[in-house]
């Protein structure tokens, strides 16, 4: 076996069933030899939106997503979205071309070193050698899986696809993959005793439970603990399904538009219990009343200075093992505010849905979906509307960035999720600005014929600076993207694309994309005058 097979044989049997990239001509023996191995190379328009693709399909999968990018400005254009898997905790392998050892240090076209590259944007990264190929691939796999998730890159040496390997080489691969070693269940373990003590003396304890509860699958641990133990919730964006909105203990997605209406829950609070908190989304700091906080989580973090915490690590089961040995006891939800905060915020909505605006467009999509469909946000103004208007019924039907926070990411993340979930209706919601970043993508959508809708909620400017210019009193210079409307046709890339100015027209344009099998656009020209009244000052 060559090397280039030797990859195509790992890939195989860790699961991988795409690999996302723009190829180069060293990359032309790995794609043949993924695709003898029935791996697909998807081809993108830009790198990345491979990584994107990449981070969002191990979400969705649970097995590391696989991206490629060539020499220099290739590799330098896929760590862009590199930086999301680590931030947003995805495992990912970052495959890039690299120069050959001999000519390492040395003036070369397209040449730099992508390990000190992408060391800082890695859990680990590594150049790949014929002599333990398959070692090297399979640690990669494991690193990239193990808590906290997140990308490892691998060179590939631009001379080594083609050597042979020796044979206890090849024997290797079987011995490695066939030890794949499971999450297993972990006790509980820190300040056991000092978690106990805060959670016995709680009786105004507010949970806030993050995207390590989701990726836990927690979901049914947390109902089944506030079926005894009632507490008011509150989720960080990408911990969006953990909970139902209808569920009498959500209070709110923090950070997120109208988020002031949660404050009167949260300062309320004598106890901040972190369910899978991580604050690469949001910091305890940036929010908590200044009391204690009980975290439970599978790794420590970094803790404020000044803030008295307490760190439990572990899995699910066993922050909850511990939460219900408190023995937990009060009437939590009394007087706490929950169904007010959620009350008003449901007006505030219900109120600028009435006349055509962003909300009315998010309002008119819920409508004409099925409640099986999946959403991806990209940033921008829309996506603190989205991430505390739109219900999410389960984990995994809000796909969004927080932790990287990256412009671009609506489209790529519904193409990979199309491709993952053919069945399933995937919708992304970007804004014009976010869209034009990615706009290549449409044709990566047409040319595999990818039938996801995309929806661009378009307000002409980069509405969250304008509106965070505003708060300085600052004028919008900088932020203008166009005049008058962005497509100008009733077609972009050859994608069909439908016009909405109205509720009636977003009905309309809905429907017909919905009956198109391919990709499709919809335009909806608003202003972004209620964002204003919407999003937050933090």
């Amino acid at each position: 076996m060559t090397t280039a097979e030797i990859t195509a044989e790992v890939f195989k049997r860790e699961g991988v069933r795409h690999v996302f990239g723009i190829p180069g001509g060293p990359s032309i023996p790995y794609i043949e030899a993924w695709r003898g191995a029935g791996v697909d190379f998807v081809l993108t328009s830009h790198e990345a939106a491979a990584a994107i693709m990449a981070d969002v399909t191990a979400r969705i999968t649970g097995k590391p997503g696989v991206c490629h990018a060539t020499f220099g400005p290739g590799a330098v254009n896929l760590a862009s979205g590199v930086g999301g898997a680590l931030l947003d905790r995805s495992p990912l392998i970052a495959l890039t071309t690299e120069v050959p050892q001999k000519m390492r240090g040395r003036t070369t076209q397209m040449g730099i070193d992508h390990q000190q590259l992408y060391r800082p944007l890695t859990k680990d990264t590594v150049s790949l050698g014929p002599a333990r190929a398959a070692g090297v691939l399979t640690s990669a796999f494991r690193t990239a899986a193990a808590e906290v998730p997140g990308p490892v890159h691998i060179g590939l040496p631009s001379d080594i696809a083609g050597i042979s390997a020796g044979r206890d080489e090849i024997a290797s691969i079987a011995g490695n993959l066939n030890q794949r070693p499971g999450r297993g269940s972990r006790a509980a373990a820190g300040d056991i005793a000092g978690a106990l003590r805060l959670l016995k003396r709680a009786r105004r304890p507010v949970v806030a439970a993050g995207l390590t509860a989701v990726r836990c699958g927690a979901s049914e641990l947390l109902k089944e603990f506030l079926s005894e133990t009632p507490v008011p919730v509150v989720l960080t964006p990408m911990a969006r399904g953990l909970i139902e909105n209808e569920h009498p203990c959500y209070s709110g997605v923090l950070f997120h538009a109208l988020s002031d209406r949660i404050r009167p829950v949260t300062d309320s609070a004598d106890l901040i219990i972190g369910i899978g908190y991580d604050p690469v989304e949001y910091n305890y700091e940036s929010w908590i009343p200044g009391v204690p906080v009980v975290h439970f989580s599978t790794v420590e973090t970094d803790m404020p200075q000044g803030l008295e915490a307490v760190q439990v690590t572990g899995d699910a089961g066993s922050w909850f093992g511990l939460l219900m040995e408190a023995g937990m006891s009060g009437d939590f939800l009394t007087g706490r505010g929950v169904q007010k905060a959620v009350g008003e915020m449901a007006d505030t909505f219900n109120e600028l849905g009435m006349k055509w605006g962003p909300v009315c467009v998010l309002k008119t999509l819920r409508r004409g979906l099925s409640p099986q469909a999946v959403l991806t946000l990209d940033v921008g103004s829309h996506l603190h509307l989205a991430g505390q208007y739109w219900p999410a019924t389960a984990p995994g039907k809000v796909i969004m960035t927080n932790g990287w926070s990256t412009m671009g990411f609506g489209i790529p993340s519904a193409i990979a999720a199309k491709l993952v979930m053919p069945v399933t209706d995937v919708v992304a919601v970007t804004g014009d600005g976010g869209f034009l970043m990615t706009a290549g993508e449409m044709m990566t959508a047409r040319r595999y014929n990818i039938g996801i809708k995309v929806v661009v909620i378009a307000d002409r400017e980069l509405n969250l600076i304008t509106v965070k210019k505003s708060w300085r009193h600052l004028d919008a210079y900088g932020t203008q993207l166009i005049e008058g409307d962005l497509f100008g046709s009733d077609s972009f890339l050859g994608v069909p694309v439908f016009s909405a100015d109205s509720e009636a027209s977003m009905q309309n344009a809905i429907k017909s994309a919905m009956n198109i099998s391919g990709p499709a656009i919809i335009c909806a020209s608003v202003t972004g005058d209620d964002y204003r009244k919407l999003i937050v000052r933090q």
